[in-house]
């Protein structure tokens, strides 16, 4: 099914939901091309490349679990990112603790794309789409058939990192009372390139577990999650620094309730991260301690009450995120001493919303939601302060000064408004149109990150791409005009041919971009080349189209059914106050995915080929590195035998040596071997093994 502009559901394999989630957008979802072996098959241990094969979607690199979504050419913040409702902001001035971090592929039952033109009820202070997440839900016995037990384990291994994951889920019922659990563990070695050479610093070590506590009856459901995080170190080849430590806990009480006169929903969630960021590795040594302490708080309601032709959505939220970023001295360094660097002190960032979403089917053939959506963004920070007074801190000491006489308070109030309609003139097709009004406020980093030395600025960059970041205390929200349609033509049955087709226009006003202060050698290496750069506010537009296909081949029964599935994007971003101002980062350049899955029986076969073009159009200001165009082919198989499943795969099958045109940089390369910067090497052949047990 088909949901406006691209709308992607993933359903993993997992115990089915015991009741569906309360007054979902019932305009359909698009059919999902990622077949039901892609779905079982996640080699990788981080969340964000679960949606890898969606066109017009990519992951930013990272860490081994802390990739960066893009969709459509939004990235990051600019994408709301939800997990069992709760709304998680990256305690880092890398990122490195990304929102989907901190939920392991293992315990993912569903996740869903909603990219471009999302209704109001999907979340707001973002303009480029929104993820939601949900983890496997409570499981409740049948009536009459006693106590339910049931559980899974697994293994994974990789090749090309030498990386071991395992997951365990448990669970126990009654007909009215639900208790699980579920952990995950992943450890991974730095991958090698496609050379055979180690990509350093980019090992990874991570351990998340959680358990869901729940009680049913007349009509209504309470659950309480709550879980914890570990990762004790994993590296970022792209970044000047690596994590050596995060701790992250949460607890997320929901209740759901059916009534005659409508729907209830009400959520209260808490969310700590306790972050470290340094050097553990000999593959990078270094000295530099920096502490990170997040706190995100949340309150949801909504109401579902029916109408004569459809339903009426009304909400009402609160998200409120606390920030504390501080460096500790270094003894003995006359640069990063002799007092604490506070870079994020006392920080605040409070969303207080309103909406409301009507949504209606005027007869058989055409459906439509009309939503509206306030929100009031309150932002502060306290006094800062440098290292110290000396001379090698003599530009930190004077940006502190400057950025502490300024009233740091700011207050926005955005409206975000959305119209999608979907038309189905027949059985074999649909039409979707859409159209919205999004804003998002600045985060934390980008209105009052401060640092006046090449140093300090290096340490606030989530882009990967080895240059220097400053904030802006008067930066204004970007608010984007997006335009979008949609035609899918298909047959009968989920099995059968589709053709979809979604073109997009986005028009940014305010888009925060960036511009040049100085330039500056990475490492004090006269070969590489970065820039010093304060975040701004610039006119932008973005546009493109995605496409996907799907085509049965043939049927026998020895051989089983083969089929046909594809997808293409393209996607293109630039300023808009003149030609000469360039393209935007992290552009992905033209994609495409062509695969042929073949099932007989319990077995399913799949190859399939990954062609990008060549990326030329790149980010003059960041300096963005050109990669050439490259296609790699990647072999899957799996097999199910009772309760037991094997999962088989073989990527990048010749060994391709290539960059992926959003890894950014490789720093940690630089740092070791000098020269100049050169695109972050992607992973070379890696043979996959993995093994699920039901029980």
């Amino acid at each position: 099914m088909n949901h406006l502009l691209l709308l992607i559901s993933l359903s993993l394999a997992l115990p089915a939901m015991a009741q569906s989630a309360a007054s979902e957008i019932v305009l359909p979802e698009q059919k999902v091309i990622v077949t039901a072996l892609a779905q079982r098959y996640q080699p990788s241990g981080d969340t964000a490349q679960m949606l890898s094969d969606m066109p017009g979607y990519g992951v930013a690199a990272g860490g081994g679990v802390s990739g960066l979504p893009v969709a459509n050419g939004f990235a990051d913040d600019r994408l709301k990112i939800r997990i069992d409702g709760m709304e998680i902001t990256s305690a880092c001035a890398n990122h490195m603790n990304a929102p989907l971090s901190y939920i392991d592929p293992s315990q993912v039952q569903r996740i869903r794309l909603i990219a471009g033109v999302t209704p109001v009820s999907a979340g707001g202070d973002s303009i480029g789409g929104t993820i939601e997440v949900q983890s496997q839900a409570p499981v409740f016995a049948e009536a009459g058939a006693g106590m339910l037990a049931q559980g899974s384990a697994g293994l994974l291994g990789r090749s090309v990192n030498r990386s071991v994951s395992g997951n365990l889920a448990a669970s126990g019922a009654s007909e009215t009372l639900s208790i699980g659990y579920s952990g995950a563990y992943t450890r991974s070695r730095s991958y090698e390139d496609g050379h055979g050479d180690r990509v350093l610093g980019s090992m990874a070590e991570s351990i998340n577990q959680a358990i869901v506590l729940a009680v049913k009856g007349d009509g209504q459901l309470l659950t309480l999650r709550a879980g914890v995080q570990h990762i004790p170190y994993q590296g970022f080849p792209n970044q000047y620094m690596d994590m050596t430590d995060n701790h992250g806990q949460f607890a997320n009480l929901a209740w759901h309730g059916s009534f005659g006169w409508g729907v209830l929903d009400a959520r209260a969630y808490w969310q700590q991260t306790d972050h470290e960021m340094g050097f553990f590795s000999s593959e990078r040594p270094g000295t530099m301690p920096m502490v990170t302490r997040g706190r995100n708080t949340g309150l949801a309601l909504q109401e579902s009450l029916p109408t004569a032709a459809g339903e009426l959505r009304l909400g009402q939220e609160f998200h409120g995120f606390r920030l504390d970023d501080y460096w500790p001295a270094v003894p003995g360094s006359m640069m990063m001493g002799p007092r604490t660097y506070l870079n994020i002190n006392g920080g605040r960032r409070d969303r207080t919303v309103l909406f409301g979403e009507l949504e209606t089917r005027h007869d058989a053939r055409w459906t439509s939601v009309l939503g509206l959506r306030g929100e009031s963004v309150r932002m502060e920070t306290g006094e800062v302060q440098s290292y110290g007074a000396g001379m090698m801190n003599m530009a930190d000491t004077m940006a502190a000064a400057a950025f502490n006489a300024r009233s740091r308070r700011q207050r926005d109030t955005n409206l975000d408004a959305s119209l999608l309609a979907r038309f189905v003139p027949d059985a074999a097709g649909s039409y979707e149109f859409a159209l919205a009004r999004k804003v998002r406020s600045p985060n934390l980093y980008e209105r009052y990150s401060w640092g006046g030395g090449s140093m300090a600025m290096t340490m606030t960059n989530w882009f990967g791409d080895g240059n220097g970041y400053v904030g802006k205390i008067d930066l204004r929200p970007e608010t984007a005009y997006t335009a979008a349609f949609t035609a899918d033509w298909h047959g009968a049955g989920d099995d059968s041919w589709f053709v979809r087709i979604n073109p997009y226009y986005s028009r940014v006003n305010d888009y925060i971009d960036a511009d040049v202060l100085a330039p500056f050698n990475p490492y004090m290496q006269m070969g590489a080349k970065g820039n010093l750069l304060r975040f701004a506010n610039h006119d932008a537009t973005l546009y493109g189209v995605n496409l996907s296909w799907q085509a049965p081949l043939a049927s026998s029964p020895r051989w089983g059914k083969f089929t046909a599935t594809g997808s293409a994007a393209y996607t293109r971003g630039r300023r808009r106050e003149s030609d000469s101002d360039g393209d935007l980062y992290r552009m992905m350049p033209f994609h495409a995915l062509l695969g042929i899955e073949q099932t007989v029986g319990a077995w399913s076969n799949r190859v399939e080929m990954k062609m990008v073009a060549r990326k030329d159009k790149v980010d003059a200001r960041r300096l963005e590195p050109q990669t050439a165009g490259y296609a790699i082919v990647n072999l899957r198989s799996s097999v199910a035998v009772g309760k037991a499943s094997v999962n088989f795969g073989v990527s990048n099958v010749f060994n391709r040596a290539y960059a992926d045109p959003l890894g950014g940089v490789y720093l940690s390369g630089l740092q070791a071997h000098g020269g100049g910067l050169q695109p972050l090497p992607a992973e070379g052949r890696s043979i996959d093994l993995g093994l699920q047990l039901k029980f």
